[in-house]
């Protein structure tokens, strides 16, 4: 395994923990943080690993990171 599937791991490791502490903001600022590192992650994981495994890494972040995307597909579709 290489290092962009480590950090990968480690990234949705840190994510499932985040979810378990509580929060007064329901994780709203972590999930913000967990995007902005994730998106650099998600490119090194495509570049190193090929598009298929890039993409499964992007379904991965995205089953954990899923209320961000419902709220963006509402606003995308309001427009």
């Amino acid at each position: 395994m290489n290092g962009s599937m480590i950090l990968a791991c480690l990234w949705a490791v840190t994510a499932t923990l985040i979810a378990i502490l509580p929060s007064r903001d329901r994780h709203w600022r972590a999930a913000y943080l967990l995007i902005v590192a994730g998106i650099p992650i998600l490119g090194w994981v495509t570049l190193q690993n090929g598009p298929w495994v890039g993409l499964v890494v992007l379904g991965a972040g995205a089953s954990i990171l899923r209320w961000p995307l419902v709220y963006l597909w509402r606003r995308i579709r309001r427009f």
